[in-house]
């Protein structure tokens, strides 16, 4: 365990600090990072090998899932907090404990995390993640706004402007390329690849403006999503491994960025899968209760 001596007097300047961003609508002074070609290098390599890693893991079909990789007991465990209702969560084991892959000029994330949902069908789960007009509403407050720019077949092109909230406030313009492919009746694939990233500054303002891509504060500069669904005979399992890419933590302003980086890729992870079964259980509710008063209008 990693501990840190904290004064007294950091802390209070800190609060300081933010308390006069908040009340001015300004960032507190954090140098903008430039995304260089060798840190994009660094995260391509990762992305290369952890796709090698998981294609290969589809060999067979025999541990389709991350939890079907556990011994015995542990796995048994696994799918009984799964059908409990619990989200299962893990960091890929080649990063440190806070969950991070330090590379020049970034760290890269990886975590991935399972959920059930009981008596749905993998239509009824695949139709909401494609929903991308109204994922705004599936996912808010963390997605403020959401459109589908393209759709040919298995492919989606879509934008999504995030929200995140951790001592200081980000809010980012994001495109991405998702595509989907069907191995069987039970299992599904999905993959998607963040085509841009912009930070937007003074939201919601008449100044409101995206920041130069890659030269903003690096909160977020790639995210790729790998999503795993399978069909059991008591409902679906999702899972899916989130890769991403941000800035390092800057010497001096760790007390600001650190709780943030380190925290927001695990915790978005958690509250996406969380937002994707309560939308999946209440469109599957939604409809019933369409059939049910057309049926009960027609008698």
């Amino acid at each position: 365990m990693r501990c840190h001596r904290i004064s007294r007097r950091k802390p209070a300047i800190a609060f300081i600090v933010v308390l006069l961003a908040s009340l001015l609508g300004i960032s507190p002074s954090l140098c903008a990072e430039h995304l260089t070609r060798e840190t994009e290098e660094a995260f391509a390599r990762y992305v290369r090998a952890s796709e090698a890693r998981l294609d290969q893991g589809l060999v067979g079909r025999g541990g389709f899932l991350s939890v079907d990789a556990l011994p015995q007991s542990s796995r048994e465990q696994a799918y009984a907090d799964l059908k409990n209702g619990h989200v299962l969560i893990q960091q890929s084991q080649s990063n440190d404990l806070a969950g991070a892959l330090s590379v020049p000029g970034g760290l890269v994330h990886d975590w991935t995390g399972t959920v059930f949902i009981p008596g749905v069908s993998m239509s009824q789960v695949i139709s909401v993640l494609q929903d991308y007009d109204h994922a705004s509403q599936y996912y808010r407050p963390q997605v403020l706004k959401s459109k589908l720019l393209a759709h040919s077949g298995n492919d989606f092109h879509v934008f999504l402007q995030l929200k995140q909230v951790h001592v200081v406030t980000v809010v980012l313009d994001t495109e991405y390329d998702v595509h989907y492919m069907l191995l069987d009746e039970n299992h599904t694939l999905s993959r998607s690849y963040s085509t841009r990233v912009a930070e937007v500054e003074r939201v919601g303002e008449p100044q409101e403006r995206e920041i130069p891509v890659g030269v903003d504060h690096g909160f977020l500069w790639h995210l790729y999503s790998y999503w795993r669904f399978y069909q059991s005979k008591d409902g679906v399992y999702i899972e899916c491994n989130a890769i991403s890419l941000t800035r390092s933590v800057p010497i001096g302003l760790g007390w600001l960025v650190r709780p943030f980086i380190e925290t927001v890729p695990k915790d978005s992870l958690v509250f996406t899968l969380e937002a994707t079964r309560e939308s999946v259980v209440e469109q599957m509710h939604g409809s019933s209760s369409k059939k049910l008063l057309l049926w009960e209008s027609n008698g």
